[in-house]
């Protein structure tokens, strides 16, 4: 009787793994795509003065250009 129970709890989780697993794994899998798309859509600009990369939403916005600190904002104003 205790081996009918359990053949038919294993026939149970094996069928609930081909079903409905898969399923869960494939809206995992296309979260994580939604996720790094966004992450790629930030704009990188580069710095005038010291030419060094930063994030768009990071660097400091002047006279139409992007720096990527207040050091370099200075030194745009002394050249």
């Amino acid at each position: 009787m205790i081996f009918k129970i359990l053949t038919l709890g294993l026939v149970i989780f094996f069928i609930y793994i081909v079903f409905f697993k898969k399923s869960r794994v494939k809206n995992i899998n296309s979260t994580k795509k939604d996720n790094k798309a966004d992450i790629i859509a930030d704009e990188m600009m580069e710095c005038p003065i010291c030419k060094t990369f930063v994030s768009k939403d990071e660097a400091i916005l002047s006279n139409g250009k992007y720096y990527c600190s207040q050091e370099c904002l200075k030194n745009s104003t002394l050249i």
